[in-house]
């Protein structure tokens, strides 16, 4: 069980997998209130950066969940580094349909909603595992500003202009979903540059020491487009953010 390798290559030096900096985690963090002892669940947890400096800053405890063997590996390490193993669990596996044994006061899915086949199945994945009163947490895109066709919306990496909503769609979907949107941390422009941008020496590093590698064709063809593809559409186009949800039944 795996995400595909060229994932766990040209994200190989990435601590966040999603355009939040660590700046931005803490914001999150600080914003949640969250209190010592208090459990996490984040299904898709990458590397654990979420989980690792929110266990160092607020004392929480936490478990993730991810299908990258590479990142789950680093995000061990990344607790070992931070002093915080005894309380963060990570375990390599699938998140899709993962309900935790005991109940948590915030139960997160950044940016990884295709393990509920969109927001409404994830936001009801997440809720089996949620105390009285906690948090859902869901990092999802939205378009800054509207693709004028399709095609620049397939240059967003994106299937169709319909893909996304624009902000106050977005927010308005929550609430139609029967939920407080109660705080939001978004990405912006720097934000985006430091996940894409950061791919490209990781990019040409691996190159250059695996030039005969099988995905080699690949992660050239990658680091010679992606730079103004990014510059183009990606930074123009798509916004992203975490918003906390809490339910209202």
């Amino acid at each position: 069980m795996d995400i595909p390798r060229i994932f766990n290559i040209t994200e190989s030096a990435h601590r966040i997998h999603n355009p939040m900096t660590p700046e931005k985690l803490a914001t999150l963090g600080a914003a949640l209130r969250l209190e010592a002892g208090a459990r996490v669940l984040d299904l898709g947890s990458g590397s654990g950066e979420m989980l690792c400096t929110w266990a160092r800053d607020h004392g929480i405890i936490g478990v993730g969940i991810d299908m990258s063997q590479t990142f789950n590996e680093q995000a061990k390490r990344r607790a070992e580094e931070l002093g915080v193993a005894d309380q963060v669990t990570f375990i390599h596996g699938d998140a899709a349909g993962h309900v935790s044994d005991e109940k948590v006061s915030v139960a997160a899915c950044i940016g990884a909603t295709w393990i509920g086949a969109g927001v409404a199945g994830t936001l009801e994945l997440l809720a089996r595992s949620l105390g009285p009163g906690g948090i859902i947490l869901i990092g999802e895109p939205y378009w800054r500003q509207l693709p004028p066709t399709e095609e620049v919306a397939k240059r967003c990496l994106a299937d169709s202009v319909s893909d996304f909503l624009m902000l106050p769609e977005l927010l308005a979907s929550f609430d139609h979903l029967g939920y407080d949107v109660v705080e939001m941390v978004l990405a912006d422009q720097d934000s985006w540059d430091r996940y894409e941008a950061a791919k490209w020496l990781t990019m040409r590093r691996w190159l250059d020491a695996n030039p005969d590698d099988e995905l080699a064709k690949e992660v050239r063809a990658q680091l010679s487009s992606e730079p103004v593809r990014h510059a183009a559409y990606t930074r123009e186009y798509l916004g992203w953010g975490v918003f906390a949800l809490m339910s209202r039944r």
